[in-house]
């Protein structure tokens, strides 16, 4: 069944995880032991004698059973042959795709099945508890005292010569290899029958009668979320095979992805889950061995009979003993359009097993239709604010339209009503709603109200969160660099930052990364202190009465005359007070910028930390030390050094050092709740088809809704290799049951000597200090986060471990998020509380000119900060996905249509038609963000990354949109020009492609949000990268323009180009020959057939509707068919009535009646429907 709301036991059974979000073992590991013995027993297996302290007992339930063992093994012998449903299913695709070949093939029907999370990690190592560690040729592993240490023969993917298909089924694109579909027969033959020494289990390597024998798992990924109110999620099946010395991939893939059961049972039988199935099956066999096959052994053919195609990607050979592939690892899949895919995985390093998931997910997608498989990261960020030291409930933040009493009636049972009138939570006993005139005042450490007339109080504590009927979020949290608190101010309603299509190291993780760590902290300066602070006060005693132009001034709640320093102004108010605005007069606007920077920010520090006790003498409290007789400049109040707060944007080209600029006295990093980072499945859907959504989203005719398909991320922490430097990192693998990959194995004699150097061991984390300390203790093979794998005589450069999902492993943070939103939207806690995608930003990487051993890396830094670009330029990008160097890559080059070319199992003009039709159909605006350099001096590695979500939520839904960015000047077009040719005469650049990009407009309005001097943080040079080298920027542009050439002439290559949608076909052609039927990408009428009301009445779209109903029509008849077929079966009566299988065929029936009536098609329009390419395909 569908997995989502699964929780207590079965969460735990599925992917290791309890409610709170900790890794947790669903037993003990005696019981664990017990059942392990059972399994292998009842399998025929010979299994010894238990040695733990309960052996006699256990031995001898053993032999009590040992008649039961023998007789379930001789009955599954007499059932050789019989498969369970989803082997049944993909064993008839392979009979079917492989009968030409000659070649049987069967699947194995003894395989030990991996029914329950957390077993394949104990078969991994050996039973014996003195016993750490097992190798074998492919894999060695290690038992640490919090989890396990696999370390694969080979320390990465590689990319190069790896992706192959048999020629069966569906066009092979260009960018793979095409395989003769014998050759495929013959791997999976050989891939079927491993080795003894790999098939032998780990867990059994002590026994005298060991184990060999292949290994099984189900998964059931998700492939479309679901649209509350309007459809349930949509999960495909995979089956994976793997020798037994391999188990511990099954470890890895079923962490990220959930164990689905035993798969032998009808409960977890996909085919008749036909409210969930996609209808499509996947199987993945991992076999590193036949890495070993020769050509000609796999019926390759000897190049004189081979074609020319074969001869150039190696499909043939000269020499006999011509490895296939070379020898290096490969995957090789066959497929088809019904959505039946098994691949062959000839290298055991994890990450192609998590990648084969990721294709298999996006083959189903797109036979499913209605969505997305997409390489993407994000989160939903609600801006935060230092409220100063008291919070009033002004109309501009909280609105006047919620109470007390009708929040309460929205959550219902789910809070207690304290006598006071206020009310806390039941599940998190932290959190509380206060009435709407709640007043917080953080010197008196107080929140008051009034109820009946009398003043009603609360003592507000660190840890707690303090909700206003608004969802507007309150809460008393500790200055990191002092002992002083402050109060801060979290909105309700979030914005969702969707980044996809994100190159390697384009921050793609960054998105939902918290800019905490990145905040440094330091002194607040003054200049002269008498000179300064008579500046200060004039602005704090200045009459702001006249400060608004007359129209504005009518429509402000509350008295702009307001003292600067009076209780009735918050610092936010002080803040906005003193930031350009369009309603303030030219009287105030001259005024604000007459003001030096370092002015304003002592002005917010004073307000920051005054005390109404103080009156007009705030001067007294504050000071600077006397250094060497004249006075310093570091501001001090009541003796106690101020704190201010900066953040890194890049690094000084001229000096070397970091660019470190102060942040705004009200700035706060915004609350995020991660949504995805690389594998999600996402769906659009018309907007007013999602319930309860409040007028922010009102510019979008369609939404998306995304959707992480894993539990927990395979991580690379490139930065924990310095000491406390990486503090999640630190903190996770000091966690329980973590599952690392290449690092170095540390014993103890080791471990004690990190342990006893100050200068490594001090500079840790509290977490990693308390590990280390703790591996002493418990003596043994343990890791160290900072020591990575060496691996052919080098540190390896990448170090990986699974992370348990953010927004999993703090359940509550992600809680508090939904109940704020909730409040704000007025949902009761009966309705779903969705979050629609409200921003897409995707993410390249820039590189400056570069030589690397003598090979030059061509320069590809030509974006500034933030562009947004129309549909035909956005695709143009997206197309090509062309990256820059980086941690991962060795310079410019394309990284496949949408970032996924490596994991596309079919066309990519599918996935391409898919994203362009969802972009245009909900209309958003396409940005992106650079990460590495900004033109060729500013290194700014991924801090502007992390900015972007805190920019973002800071600006209101009508500033987002590009349209009024662009009238209000703060995005500006570029166009093509000319420039000298180096060979004589002129030479056009094509700058056009680049789009629109940030102006100083933007960067004064929004990043001076964040930052007290944006303007000198994100500087013209970072503004127009062209003004740092036009030759670099011209150069850069031109291979930029070159690479999206050669991926478009990709699709005419292959003939592919016939599947792309018109629209496609338009950018595609312009790529390749830079026109369109002689007409140019801005030619007004190519223009117009990009807009939403030209797609939705063109015959293509609505072939994409059709196809879509045609589909489920099939599908629903094939749904009602397994049903009936079910309650045919002789002795199942009783299975279907556990099961509900009448009322699942009443509703399938149903839904039949639905999807085939002339309505759904109306239904149909405004989501993608379904791309036609694969039933147009022979």
């Amino acid at each position: 069944m569908a997995n989502t709301n699964l929780h207590g036991e079965d969460l735990i059974r599925h992917c290791g995880l309890n409610d709170k979000g900790k890794s947790v073992e669903q037993m003990d590991n005696q019981s664990f032991h017990r059942l392990i013995a059972v399994k292998l027993a009842s399998q025929g297996f010979d299994v010894p004698h238990a040695t733990n302290g309960q052996r006699e007992a256990e031995n001898q339930v053993m032999k009590l059973a040992s008649d039961l063992f023998r007789r379930y093994a001789e009955q599954s012998r007499l059932l050789t042959g019989h498969l369970n449903p989803p082997d049944r299913r993909i064993q008839d695709f392979l009979d079917e795709a492989l009968s030409t070949t000659g070649v049987s093939i069967a699947l194995p029907t003894n395989a030990i099945n991996m029914d329950r999370y957390g077993m394949a990690r104990k078969l991994s190592l050996p039973e014996d508890p003195s016993i750490d560690e097992f190798h074998n040729s492919e894999n060695s592993s290690y038992k640490l005292c919090n989890g396990v240490l696999h370390n694969p023969f080979n320390d990465r993917r590689t990319t190069k010569g790896v992706f192959h298909i048999a020629d069966y089924g569906l066009p092979v694109p260009a960018d793979k290899i095409k395989v003769p579909l014998i050759t495929y027969a013959k791997l999976l033959e050989a891939a079927l029958q491993p080795p003894e020494d790999l098939n032998l289990l780990p867990y059994t390597s002590q026994w005298t009668n060991k184990v060999e024998s292949m290994v099984s798992l189900m998964l059931r990924p998700l492939v479309c979320p679901e649209v509350p109110g309007v459809s349930p999620e949509k999960r495909l099946e995979v089956r994976f095979f793997v020798p037994g010395g391999c188990v511990s991939n099954l470890d890895f893939v079923e962490s990220i992805f959930g164990n689905a059961g035993d798969p032998s049972l009808p409960e977890n039988d996909a085919g008749i889950d036909t409210k969930h199935w996609t209808g499509t099956s996947g199987c993945v066999i991992l076999a590193p061995h036949i890495r070993k096959l020769k050509k000609k052994d796999v019926c390759l053919p000897h190049i004189s009979e081979a074609n020319e195609e074969q001869k150039k990607t190696g499909m043939c050979w000269e020499n006999e003993d011509e490895l296939y592939n070379g020898g290096t690892p490969f995957k090789i899949t066959l497929r088809d359009k019904r959505g039946i895919m098994v691949t062959i995985l000839a290298d055991n390093y994890f990450g192609y097993c998590k990648k084969e998931v990721k294709t298999q997910i996006g083959l189903s997608a797109n036979i499913f239709g209605l969505a997305e498989e997409e390489h993407a990261g994000g989160a939903v960020a609600f801006k935060s604010y230092s409220l100063g030291t008291h919070f009033y409930p002004d109309e501009a933040i909280v609105g006047n339209s919620h109470s007390f009493d009708e929040a309460i009636t929205l959550l219902g049972d789910s809070v207690t009503v304290h006598p006071t009138g206020y009310a806390t939570d039941k599940k998190y006993t932290t959190i509380h709603i206060l009435p709407e005139d709640i007043e917080v005042d953080l010197n008196a450490q107080a929140a008051t109200w009034t109820k009946g007339g009398v003043k009603q109080s609360l003592r507000i504590l660190p840890g707690h969160e303090y909700l206003h009927p608004s969802g507007y979020k309150i809460r008393l949290q500790k200055h990191p660099a002092s002992t002083a608190y402050k109060l801060i101010g979290t909105a309700a309603e979030g914005t969702f930052c969707h980044k996809p299509s994100t190159v390697s190291g384009g921050g793609k993780s960054e998105i939902s990364k918290s800019l905490n760590d990145a905040v440094i902290y330091g002194a607040i300066y003054i200049s002269d202190f008498e000179t300064d602070m008579k500046m200060v006060r004039d602005i704090i005693e200045r009459d702001y009465s006249n400060c608004f132009k007359p129209d504005y001034g009518k429509l402000q709640v509350r008295n702009p005359s307001r003292k600067i320093l009076s209780m009735d102004r918050s610092l936010g108010s002080v803040v906005k007070l003193l930031t350009p605005k369009n309603e303030y007069t030219k009287e105030h606007l001259d005024f604000i910028q007459s003001i030096p920077y370092r002015i304003s920010s002592i002005v917010f520090a004073i307000k920051r930390f005054y005390r109404p006790a103080w009156g007009d003498d705030w001067l007294s409290h504050f000071s600077v030390d006397i250094v060497n007789g004249a006075k310093g400049h570091e501001l001090k109040l009541d003796g106690r050094k101020l704190a201010g707060s900066y953040l890194r944007v890049g690094h000084d080209h001229v000096n070397g050092g970091w660019r470190t600029f102060k942040l705004r006295q009200d700035f706060i990093s915004a609350d995020k709740v991660q949504m995805e980072d690389d594998i999600t499945a996402s769906v659009v859907v018309p907007r007013e088809r999602i319930k309860g959504l409040p007028e922010d989203y009102s510019m979008f005719p369609s939404l998306k809704i995304s959707q992480n398909c894993e539990w927990r991320l395979f991580q690379r922490p490139d930065d924990a290799i310095y000491p406390g430097f990486d503090k999640q990192t630190e903190d996770d693998l000091s966690g329980e049951q973590i599952f690392v990959s290449n690092f170095k194995p540390v014993f103890n004699e080791e471990m004690k000597d990190l342990s006893e150097r100050v200068d490594f061991f001090e500079i840790f984390t509290d977490p990693m200090k308390k590990h280390m300390r703790r591996c002493l203790k418990e003596g043994g093979v343990n890791i160290c986060s900072a020591k990575p794998r060496i691996w052919h005589g080098e540190v390896t450069k990448n170090p990986r471990y699974l992370q348990v999902r953010p927004d999993v492993a703090r359940p509550r943070d992600k809680y508090l998020a939904q109940l704020g939103t909730r409040l704000y939207r007025k949902l009761p806690t009966t309705d779903p509380c969705v979050f629609p995608v409200a921003s897409v930003i995707g993410g390249r990487r820039n590189n400056p000119p570069d030589e690397i051993n003598g090979v030059k890396i061509l320069p590809l830094c030509v974006f500034n900060p933030i562009h947004y670009q129309e549909i035909p330029e956005l695709f143009i990008d997206y197309v090509c996905s062309v990256t820059g160097k980086s941690p991962s890559t060795t310079g410019a080059g394309s990284e496949g249509a949408l970032t996924k070319g490596p994991f596309n199992a079919i066309n990519a003009t599918a996935d391409l038609n898919n994203a362009l039709v969802s972009m245009i159909l909900t209309g958003y605006g396409g940005f992106s963000s650079a990460a590495g350099y900004i033109g060729p001096n500013y290194k700014v590695d991924h801090d502007l990354s992390l900015l972007i979500p805190e920019v973002w939520c800071r600006m209101a839904p009508e500033e987002r949109s590009p349209e009024n960015l662009i009238k209000s000047g703060a995005l500006e077009k570029l166009d093509d020009f000319e420039m000298d040719a180096p060979e004589g005469g002129k030479r056009t650049v094509l700058a056009g492609r680049l789009g629109y990009r940030i102006t100083d407009k933007f960067v004064s309005h929004y990043f001076g949000r964040i930052f007290d001097n944006p303007c000198a943080a994100i500087n013209e040079e970072m503004l127009k990268p062209e003004v740092q080298s036009l030759e670099v920027f011209a150069d850069g542009v031109d291979n930029l323009v070159e690479a999206e050439r050669k991926s478009a002439l990709n699709y005419f290559k292959d003939g592919t180009i016939k599947y792309a949608c018109p629209l496609l076909k338009i950018i595609l052609h312009v790529m390749a020959y830079g026109n369109y039927d002689g007409k140019q990408l801005d030619d007004p009428e190519i223009r117009a057939m990009f807009t939403r009301e030209a797609v939705l009445k063109s015959d293509w779209y609505k072939k994409r509707l059709v196809t879509k109903q045609q589909r489920d029509i099939v599908l629903g008849c094939r749904n009602i068919e397994a049903l009936e077929d079910f309650l045919r079966r002789p002795g199942y009566q009783v299975e279907a009535t556990r099961l509900g299988i009448h009322q699942r065929l009443v509703e399938a029936e149903r839904e039949l009646a639905r999807v085939s009536s002339d309505s759904y098609l109306d239904e149909l329009v405004g989501t993608l429907g379904a791309d036609p390419i694969v039933d147009d395909e022979e």
